[in-house]
């Protein structure tokens, strides 16, 4: 029997689960870009029309993303596993093929898939910030794929990310490129829970320490990452800490958001290319 529609029934919605329903496709473990898509799509749907969807519309509704959720939930699973036995998922290594990515700091499905592998626990509530610390923000998921994408690590690179927070690019650049990582990140809630998804993906060549990015050890790392985790005189002093080191060996820094000007206004750096704010910039010693 065919449903029928009332006059308030919102059509878009009604349409857009029944083409779900019969697509056979999406129900491929593959295909978890396409339900990620597809829930975003209902969710917005449902916030357009309000209460007027019929209660079999949103029975429907219902169904079908409890349907996805437990597809995707296996999806995960299994990508967690292929990490486990040191096999990089083939839908996160074809992220780092996206040579040119949106810029900015919105999210995408990108964030859903590494959040559904990661399994990031939500930490504890942050203290007080000190003077010249910024508020944790996670790299968007394009933008870190950008920067293994540029950076090329090889296994015996060493990326250091300075103000890790809950440690998404070291544990993607232990997953993705095979390098070693090291995550310097002051607030302990943070490092307890990065430290617990790199033990339960079985990630050994990634550490988290908690410190002061200013007392890090800088001998190292090949490559240092910063996403602005702080500004002012604590930026400058880890900056001198890394320009010594530069004096030692060859190393690398990325930047992404607002320390990325100050990054290239340092007379002792470079940038690969035109430095931006809102995209990955990779800068180096000048020779």
């Amino acid at each position: 029997m065919i449903e029928r529609m009332p006059d308030a029934e919102p059509q878009s919605l009604h349409t857009l689960i029944g083409a779900l329903e019969h697509d056979s496709t999406l129900h491929v473990p593959e295909r978890l870009r396409e339900r990620l898509d597809a829930l975003d799509r209902i969710e917005l749907l449902q916030l357009a029309s309000g209460a007027t969807a019929s209660p079999a519309l949103q029975r429907r509704t219902v169904e079908v993303q409890q349907h996805f959720a437990a597809l995707n939930a296996d999806a995960y699973a299994r990508m967690r596993d292929a990490i486990r036995r040191g096999t990089p998922p083939p839908l996160l290594t074809s992220c780092l093929a996206d040579t040119h990515p949106e810029g900015g700091d919105a999210y995408d499905w990108r964030d859903e898939l590494i959040e559904g592998v990661l399994q990031l626990a939500p930490p504890a509530p942050v203290a007080t910030l000190p003077a010249d610390m910024v508020a944790y923000q996670p790299t968007p998921a394009r933008h870190i794929f950008d920067l293994l994408a540029q950076a090329r690590l090889r296994a015996d690179d060493v990326l250091v990310d300075l103000g890790s927070g809950l440690g998404h690019v070291p544990l993607l650049t232990a997953i993705c490129s095979g390098a070693a990582a090291v995550g310097i990140e002051r607030e302990a809630s943070h490092v307890a829970c990065a430290r617990a998804a790199a033990e339960s993906l079985r990630l050994p060549r990634v550490r988290f320490d908690c410190m002061d990015a200013r007392a890090a050890d800088v001998s190292v790392g090949t490559l240092f990452y910063l996403y602005t985790p702080f500004r002012g005189a604590v930026l400058q002093t880890v900056l001198d800490a890394l320009r010594r080191e530069a004096g030692r060996r060859p190393l690398r820094l990325a930047a992404h958001g607002p320390c990325v000007a100050a990054l290239a206004a340092q007379p002792w750096l470079v940038a690969d290319s035109p430095p931006r704010a809102d995209r990955i910039t990779l800068l180096r010693p000048r020779a």
